[in-house]
């Protein structure tokens, strides 16, 4: 599906319909792109459960929405921290006690550019851990009632994938050599990418399951991404750059991620985002991945990696 399908201006929320009855999971909603799609969820009348760090920022986030769009909103926050197995375990538990439905999970939240390596609980490279792993864990829990609810899986991705080096770096996936901030980013959004199109094929060899799976990416947004975790230098740079036509606001990175769970009959296969300049703004659809994020071999190799690093199969 391409973007002239969906007319000059590329696909805008103005496409969805009604989402009463419709439930939605998203994780890193209490700024930027994440919490302008729940707002945008809330006011076509779907029912939203956010998964976000800090339970202070989200009741913030939670008494904002309803200032906006009245009390009648159905949101809801869980805490869960992506860098940490334990939090995201407990959080899918949580989430399956508490909703009976999930038309998608939304995997938004992710870091950038950490400035030093950084190992987590769980003895992983930060960025790989949260933008990777984290989101692995949860999507494996959450499937079998995504799947009950015949639902979809977005993942946000980044057009970082394709900065680094075009493989997956089995041999140091923690980076103890060389550790590059943005290096380390690239790599962790690759994986992410590419456990999409890897999730597809498995399902599709099954021939058993109605879930949907997307890859897409907000272009270059004005959020607090990189304000949050890059170095002095990168910050300064990405400041300026914000006050540049070369980035967008945050409602409309949050588009492609909105597109992804709910534009009915959206080709899986493609990649979708801003179709402007180097990706980084414009029309939004769907435009051209690169050969190595949809690397075969690399792909399911990685799959295996990560079932074993995590201690979870996919019983697809």
């Amino acid at each position: 599906m391409k973007t002239h399908q969906f007319g000059k201006k590329g696909w805008t929320p103005d496409r969805i319909g009604d989402l009463k009855g419709k439930t939605y999971v998203i994780t890193g909603a209490t700024s930027g792109t994440g919490f302008e799609a729940v707002k945008i969820l809330l006011s076509k009348g779907g029912k939203v459960v956010m998964l976000n760090r800090n339970p202070k920022k989200s009741e913030g986030t939670i008494t904002a929405l309803k200032q906006e769009l009245g009390n009648d909103i159905e949101v809801s926050s869980i805490k869960m921290d992506l860098a940490e197995q334990a939090s995201v375990k407990k959080a899918a538990e949580e989430v399956l006690k508490k909703v009976s439905q999930i038309d998608a999970l939304i995997c938004n939240a992710a870091i950038a550019q950490v400035p030093k390596q950084t190992l987590t609980i769980d003895g992983w490279e930060s960025q790989m851990d949260t933008n990777h792993f984290g989101n692995f864990t949860l999507q494996t829990l959450l499937f079998p009632l995504i799947e009950e609810s015949q639902g979809r899986i977005v993942v946000v991705g980044s057009m970082g994938y394709n900065l680094g080096i075009k493989t997956i770096q089995f041999d140091d996936m923690n980076w103890d050599e060389k550790y590059s901030p943005n290096g380390v980013y690239s790599q962790s959004k690759l994986a992410q990418i590419m456990c999409v199109y890897e999730l597809q094929d498995r399902l599709r060899n099954a021939g058993k399951y109605d879930v949907r799976t997307y890859a897409c990416h907000p272009g270059a947004s004005r959020t607090s991404l990189i304000k949050t975790s890059g170095n002095l230098i990168t910050r300064l740079i990405w400041q300026i750059m914000k006050l540049t036509p070369m980035v967008q606001s945050a409602d409309k990175g949050a588009y492609p991620q909105l597109m992804c769970a709910t534009e009915p009959d959206l080709d899986e296969s493609g990649f979708y985002g801003p179709t402007g300049r180097n990706n980084w703004t414009g029309p939004v659809g769907d435009h051209k991945i690169e050969p190595h994020a949809k690397d075969k071999a690399v792909a399911k190799k990685l799959w295996e990696h990560t079932e074993r690093e995590t201690g979870l199969k996919w019983n697809i």
